[in-house]
């Protein structure tokens, strides 16, 4: 038997609805992914007006533990990169540095977990839809061929017609379904895009705040000790 005869037999023996289950399975799957990104970022962003002077009030004074336990209890990703850095404080300005890149890198790895599949079902969910569609064509025209061939020939014009009519309607199902599947998943991965960006912005701010008075400590240390030598 001939290559494309044997998938055509496979496609029609399976039809299509196997693939609005798979994009129905995949919508379900986004869905859950989306609603629980939500959750995360949620927890990860402050205010970043709030936070700053938060850590001002202490650090303007050198207490750098007070500002560490200040922001023990706060689960932003600003927070987060600013206790790394103010640990490392009495290192020098270097170690902060290099801690707050580490966290800052841990919680982009964090933000953007699972969003990977969110961009891929956005771009691939209306060809999934498509696929469908001409395993649905495919079928019309198998059932054109057996009705055709079944038909009393004064009736086979509109028999074939409406055989053929009803299954491409069936079949551009599978492409609604997969634009509405792609939509939700597009929209959901550009907002969490966004949002990424934003919390990254507030946490480079508070970065640049925490080496700051990293760097007038060291500075004012080293002053102190040339003036005692």
């Amino acid at each position: 038997m001939h290559i494309v005869e044997i998938v055509k037999d496979v496609f029609v023996q399976w039809g299509a609805n196997w693939v609005l289950w798979l994009l129905f399975a995949l919508s379900l799957v986004s869905i859950g992914i989306i609603i629980e990104r939500w959750i995360v970022f949620r927890t990860k962003q402050d205010l970043v007006r709030e936070l700053s002077g938060t850590l001002e009030e202490t650090l303007a004074s050198g207490d750098f533990p007070s500002a560490i336990s200040k922001l023990e209890k706060r689960t932003s990703v600003g927070a987060t990169v600013a206790r790394a850095g103010l640990r490392l404080a009495p290192q020098g300005m270097t170690a902060a540095e290099k801690g707050m890149q580490s966290a800052l890198a841990i919680e982009r790895s964090t933000l953007e977990n699972r969003l990977a599949f969110l961009g891929t079902l956005g771009n691939n969910a209306p060809f999934i839809g498509l696929f469908g569609t001409v395993i649905g064509v495919l079928l019309a025209f198998e059932a054109l061929s057996e009705t055709t061939a079944g038909a009393v020939v004064g009736k086979t014009s509109q028999v074939a017609s409406n055989a053929v009519m009803g299954s491409i309607a069936e079949a551009l199902v599978a492409t609604a379904v997969g634009i509405g599947v792609a939509l939700p998943a597009v929209a959901a991965y550009n907002y969490f895009q966004r949002r990424i960006a934003s919390i990254l912005s507030d946490a480079e701010a508070l970065t640049n705040l925490v080496l700051a008075y990293v760097s007038a400590r060291e500075r004012a240390a080293a002053r102190s000790s040339t003036g005692g030598a």
